[in-house]
This record gives C-alpha cells, structure tokens and sequence, in this order.
C-alpha cells in the first residue's frame, strides 16, 4: 500500500507543474490560482456542514495553526511555482529547485522534529540531488531561454515555504484529520488568492475553455491526490521519507514534459531519472526501525494479576 501511494503521490504532485504550464498560457498566475481554490474551497466547505464529527476537538489555537500551514505550504508555494513559470522558468528547472528541499528538510529534521537521518539516508538525499541537478541541467541547456537570474529565486522561496510549513505541522501537539486540514488549507488559500487577484485587477476569468480544462485539471490531481497525500504519507512515513520522493518530481515532469510537450529529453535525462530512482531506494533501506517498547517490570502483567495472591 505504501508504494502505491509513493507511486501515486509523484505523478500527482509532477502533474501540477504540468498543470501550471497549460494554465500559464490562458491568464495570470493569481487568476488561475484563484478559479482554482474559490469553487474547491466552497465543494469543501459544503461537505464540512454535513460531517461535523471530523471537526469536533479542532481547537481554535490548531485551527489556526492550520491557516498557517496552509498560507505556507498551499498558498506560498503554489504563487512562487506559477509566477516562477510564468516568468520564463521551465518547468524542469523549477521542479529542481524544489527538489532541493530533502535536503533542506532532512537537515533540520533531527534538531526540530527529532527524526535523525542515517548515513545512508544522507547518502540517498545526495543521490537524489545529483540525479535532480542532471535532468534540470539538460532541459535548461536544450531550452536556452533568456530569464532574469532573479527568476531563479522566486522558486527557491515558494521550496523554503513548503519546508516551513512541514515542520510547523510536524511539531503539532496533536494531529487534525487530513480532510479537515485540506478544508482548512483551501479554504485559506481561496481567500488569499481572491485578495491578490481583486487587488491587481486580475480576477475575471479568461473565456476560452482551455482554462477551466486547466483549472479543473490542477483541482483534481495535484490538490486531491498530491496535496493530500503529501501530508498522508508524511504522517505515516515521517518527513525524510515523503521528501525524499520529492527527488522523483524532476524527473517524471521531464518525462511528463517531452511526452505532452515535446519538451527535450535524451541520455542525460534518462541517467538523472536512474540516479532519482536509485536514491529513493537508497533512503528507504537506510531508515531506522523504531526500537521496541520496553515493558514495564514495576507492574505485574496481565498473566500475573490474574494469580490469586497467597
């Protein structure tokens, strides 16, 4: 089960920087952004009034951390990935410095979360980055667009948001059900993205259908299955696992990209989606189990307790 969601959880978050470049083309980036949470924060808000259960315990202090978490890991990075691409930025190159983020993440893993990386997992996310910086230096050299090297930051801050939102949740008290949570998150993002787009005059959808095809498509894939089950796998396989699979992004979008696109790919692609490959599984073997609960002798066991005392 767990490596259907690991395969699923790839193609999902990777169609997302397919969607963002079929919608780049049709309108602004927060005019995309906001057709794409206003309808589904509304679908989630409606299902929320029937399923009152899921939301019972919520504390207004996690609710809010919850805005938070959804301000940084939807909202924050979602705007720096359309305007990275709307910008000029392949979509490989962004995918790359997204990629960086295991690393990022792994790094501050042990003193904030407590979830230390073995040697072999470090091994593992060097893979992965070495496998991600050859992809992405492929498409860049096969595209030769002029961009702004200040392009090439904008990115990098939507990655560092999507880290900070990880931890925040991580170092939550007690865990909010993941339907909750997306409600929360969309619900966030629509009013963000509302806002930015009233405030820049860009909040009239274009006509055309290519849009809404473009709209609908990053409703379904990478907000259901890739938002979903990042934070899914997260709780199940802690945050070095999950980002770990980050490293696949790079490589199935380049893939992704040449099939749908005719984007470039050749030797060099096909060698860095290997290496991604090969570091997840690197970091999979290399994670250490969780020791054994030890018992506690000052109690009698069960066995013991039923033993008529003499």
């Amino acid at each position: 089960m767990n490596a259907l969601l690991s395969v699923a959880f790839v193609l999902c978050w990777s169609s997302g920087f397919i969607g963002a470049k079929l919608g780049a083309g049709t309108a602004d980036a927060t005019t995309l952004l906001m057709w794409r949470f206003v309808p589904l924060a509304a679908v989630l808000i409606a299902v929320a009034a029937v399923s009152r259960p899921a939301w019972r315990g919520l504390t207004r202090r996690e609710a809010g951390r919850q805005v938070a978490v959804g301000a940084l890991s939807q909202s924050g990075y979602l705007l720096s990935v359309y305007y990275a691409i709307q910008l000029g930025v392949s979509s490989g190159t962004t995918a790359l410095i997204d990629g960086v983020q295991p690393l990022v993440a792994g790094a501050l893993a042990g003193p904030l979360l407590r979830q230390y990386v073995s040697r072999r997992q470090w091994l593992g996310l060097w893979l992965g980055l070495a496998g991600v910086a050859t992809v992405t230096t492929a498409d860049a050299a096969a595209a030769g667009a002029e961009v702004a090297w200040w392009a090439y930051l904008v990115p990098f801050l939507g990655m560092l948001s999507l880290v900070a939102a990880t931890f925040l949740e991580g170092r939550s008290p007690a865990p909010v059900a993941p339907r909750t949570a997306l409600t929360i998150h969309c619900v966030t993002s629509a009013v963000l993205f509302t806002a930015l787009a009233f405030g820049s005059g860009a909040a009239a959808p274009p006509a055309g259908t290519s849009f809404w095809l473009a709209t609908a498509w990053l409703v379904v894939l990478p907000t259901f299955g890739g938002y979903g089950l990042y934070w899914l796998i997260m709780r199940r396989s802690g945050v070095t696992e999950v980002n770990t699979l980050m490293f696949l992004m790079a490589p199935v979008t380049a893939v992704w990209g040449a099939l749908m696109f005719g984007e470039h790919f050749g030797p060099q692609t096909a060698a860095g989606l290997a290496v991604g490959v090969l570091a997840v599984v690197v970091v999979r073997r290399g994670a250490k189990p969780a020791p054994a609960p030890v018992p506690d002798r000052s109690r009698p066991s069960p066995e013991e307790e039923r033993i008529p005392s003499r």
